[in-house]
């Protein structure tokens, strides 16, 4: 059986809850029992978010093998439970600086290079690769934006061509679009569903099913005025409710019948979707009681979108605890020794994620000082982990001009530092670590006993790195260096004996977390957070 292409478009309005939807279809098909992946498409320019603001594009996901993302290909992974890979994630960027590389070679033998048939080739190449590498019966290709941008013609042209060459019981297109409810008039509309398809039918592609984001229910009548209009069957259109739980949309469209009308379209067997254990998850989340309290401290917590996997994280840790996981979201550039009781008084736990750049990271420093000297679980992330190493240099080894060398290049202690010889044999992207690396926990300690083995692997993405000359003074003081990378000796994990929970690791464990497999250092940390609220 050849690979079967899935195509998800947007119309009307972007944040429709594509990804989510893609990602509720993959789970339904992979319960069936096929080899299901994802991919995303994205219009813009740059190769890839790993520059980008997270005011403009919330978190950068990075995959097992390195690749910096969208944060789609975290709800992909999420819920489907696969580990994808670069080839899963490409942009406007990417395909057009690989067919500059390949005109400036001489590849197209002198062709005068166009949108159709260059770009929109090396499109249909990568989807196609992604296909092989990943060995997918059924691939589900999201496309970023809304139908009627500019920006997403070349690829929407690509899938458009995918259906003439693979054929339609290969490729299935399906469109989402928002039915709006006017409050005043307390009515919902179709027109804007309507115009969207006439807007994709203008591109030569003809949905093969649709699906109706809405507020409210909508009527057997609506649902037959949209089919007739958009000329997709009856069963053919799936309405996608406002959920209060949005994990149970996947259960929805099982009831609606979406995986069955898939199957059918592609051409593929009937098969029973088990979705035993997910509902199973879902009834842990719903019944959860109680709530634990954990203030994250981070420099973006106006833009939520911004710690996405950490949030999620630590819903999976919560749900398996049977506890709701409150977040405190405090803006490290506010925090400081004079309010810091007030602002963390109250928490459970204090978690301080990854970051980049000095701002904001005295307040950071402030929080996990706070957690160190009062006994409150404290989890650090990659650059909560550096800063953790930064305070506890200062105030307990009493080292004032310790610091890193992100901070002051020329600073007489940089305990963080660009150790280049220290990734010798380490292949980097850019400046960075980035992807899964090997970490041996140590015998004993707390990263032991949450991980349950010695040798895990964990996701990276930073560049800068604690300095291994001074390991032997912080160990004299007390802190454990309870995780190391047995390549190149780099320190991965740290923890501080006798604190109730105090761990903080150079990778990002929220990468690797998943609802029905929470990551070891959250549910740790939640658990401790409970322990401290009683």
């Amino acid at each position: 059986m050849g690979t079967k292409y899935v195509f998800v478009t947007g119309g009307v309005v972007s944040s429709l809850g594509k990804g989510i939807f893609a990602s509720s279809l993959g789970l339904l098909l992979k319960s069936g029992g096929l080899r299901v992946s994802m991919m995303k498409l994205d219009p813009y320019l740059n190769i890839d978010p790993g520059t980008m603001s997270p005011y403009q594009h919330g978190e950068v996901y990075v995959t097992e093998d390195g690749a910096e993302t969208d944060l789609d290909l975290g709800h992909y992974e999420r819920w489907i439970d696969e580990n994808l890979t670069k080839e899963s994630s490409l942009t406007s960027g990417k395909v057009y600086m690989s067919v500059m590389d390949k005109e400036r070679r001489g590849d197209y033998l002198g062709a005068c290079i166009q949108v159709i048939p260059h770009v929109t080739d090396e499109i249909k190449m990568r989807i196609r690769e992604a296909a092989r590498v990943q060995k997918a019966d059924v691939i589900i290709c999201e496309i970023g934006g809304t139908v009627g941008d500019i920006e997403s013609l070349p690829f929407l042209e690509a899938i458009r061509e995918m259906r003439l060459e693979e054929g339609l019981g290969s490729t299935l297109f399906v469109h989402n679009t928002l039915v709006p409810y006017l409050r005043s008039a307390e009515e919902t509309k179709t027109k804007p569903t309507q115009h969207s398809v006439k807007e994709l039918l203008s591109l030569g592609i003809q949905p093969d099913a649709i699906v109706l984001r809405t507020e409210v229910p909508l009527t057997e009548s609506q649902l037959r005025k949209i089919s007739l209009f958009c000329n997709v069957p009856p069963e053919g259109v799936f309405t996608a409710l406002d959920e209060k739980v949005v994990y149970d949309l996947p259960v929805h469209l099982h009831e609606q019948g979406l995986e069955s009308y898939v199957l059918r379209r592609l051409g593929l067997p009937e098969r029973e979707s088990d979705l035993s254990s997910w509902k199973e998850w879902i009834g842990s989340f719903k019944e959860r009681k109680g709530k634990v309290r954990i203030a994250l401290v981070g420099k973006y917590v106006e833009l939520k979108d911004a710690y996405l996997s950490v949030k999620s994280a630590l819903v999976h840790a919560g749900a398996r605890l049977g506890r709701n996981v409150e977040i405190d979201w405090i803006k490290s550039s506010a925090l400081t020794d004079e309010n810091c009781r007030s602002l963390l008084g109250e928490a459970d736990g204090i978690l301080v994620p990854g970051g980049f750049g000095e701002r904001g990271s005295e307040g950071k420093k402030v929080a996990i000082r706070y957690a160190r000297e009062n006994g409150i679980p404290f989890l650090g992330i990659c650059f909560g982990m550096q800063l953790a190493i930064i305070e506890f240099a200062q105030h307990v080894l009493g080292w004032e001009d310790a610091d890193s060398a992100e901070f002051d290049p020329h600073c007489s202690r940089p305990v963080i530092d660009l150790l280049r010889g220290q990734y010798d044999g380490i292949e980097l992207g850019g400046t960075m670590r980035l992807g899964n690396y090997p970490c041996l926990t140590k015998e004993g300690s707390l990263a032991r006993k949450l991980y349950g083995k010695e040798r895990i692997e964990e996701r990276h993405r930073h560049r800068y790195e604690f300095n291994s000359r001074y390991r032997e003074d912080f160990e004299k003081a007390g802190l454990s260096f309870s995780g190391i990378n047995p390549d190149s000796g780099l320190v991965e994990i740290i923890e501080l004996p006798g604190h109730p929970y105090f761990v903080a690791s150079q990778f990002h464990p929220e990468f690797t977390s998943r609802p029905l497999r929470p990551n070891p250092l959250f549910l740790g940390f939640i658990e401790a957070a409970m322990k401290r609220r009683g």
